[in-house]
């Protein structure tokens, strides 16, 4: 800022104003590096607000979530016509699982455009929800309770670590870089798991390895939620969240079954 900026507040302001759009541009990025604090200078009121309202959102999904998953385990059709392996079950299996990521590119197209953010992101959660309902249900019901109290424990442990670290100045984005390569590595490793099944020490290797990854992944988001997110970015807040969590979980299941 010029001395000019500086001693005219108008000045000041027209300055802000032209600097907000490429700081906004930067922070909307869903796990970008590099995102400048906005938590430094700003009414704490306002922070724990946007906060409250991420975790509403978290807490609407995974209810919705766990009501689907209840009712795709308690009607039994439905695994059976999943593990039946017809030609109907297999195509409706594959739609499932491409529908997230379908619906992922418009949610963050528009993730600051409301209401269109908050209809894709429900549209976004119920294809999610399909996909956890159909893992969960075709597995015994035992190892989705294990799976599901494992992940509540780690979830609320991260989180409590997270928040307290936060607010004693610690700062977790120099994680990214290695959350990446991390999930990069993951992402192969599963390919050549389904390609050459390397039987059920493989499987428990990627459960514990999807269990570090995205343990970290709920420190970085949570840290991002509390320092750097902007208060126009609950969606990609709520979604980095939402995700950490179902793969948490989905890792948890991964392991329970073996």
């Amino acid at each position: 800022m010029s001395k000019a900026q500086a001693c005219d507040p108008e000045l000041g302001a027209a300055a802000a104003e032209k600097a907000a759009p490429a700081v906004v541009k930067v922070q909307v990025q869903v796990r970008a590096p590099g995102r400048k604090k906005v938590a430094e200078e700003e009414d704490p009121r306002l922070r724990w607000a946007f906060v409250r309202k991420v975790y509403a959102i978290l807490a609407l999904q995974f209810l919705f979530t766990s009501a689907i998953s209840t009712v795709a385990c308690l009607v039994y059709p439905i695994p059976r016509f999943f593990l039946a392996g017809t030609a109907a079950s297999w195509s409706v299996y594959v739609a499932i699982l491409i529908a997230p990521f379908l619906v992922m590119w418009p949610m963050l197209r528009y993730r600051q455009k409301h209401p269109v953010n908050l209809v894709l992101m429900g549209l976004f959660t119920i294809c999610t929800s399909l996909s956890v309902a159909i893992a969960a249900s075709t597995v015994v019901g035992r190892a989705v309770l294990q799976s599901a109290i494992l992940t509540a424990v780690a979830v609320i442990g991260l989180t409590l670590f997270t928040f307290w670290a936060a607010n004693m100045g610690h700062d977790f984005t120099f994680m990214f870089p290695f959350l990446f390569v991390s999930l990069l590595v993951l992402l192969v490793y599963l390919l050549i798991q389904m390609m050459v099944p390397l039987g059920t020490v493989g499987t428990t290797i990627y459960g514990a390895l999807a269990t570090v990854i995205f343990s970290a992944f709920i420190i970085y988001d949570t840290n991002m939620l509390v320092k750097h997110h902007t208060y126009n970015d609950y969606v990609v807040a709520a979604i980095s969240l939402y995700l950490d969590v179902i793969n948490l979980f989905m890792a948890q299941l991964f392991c329970a079954i073996q």
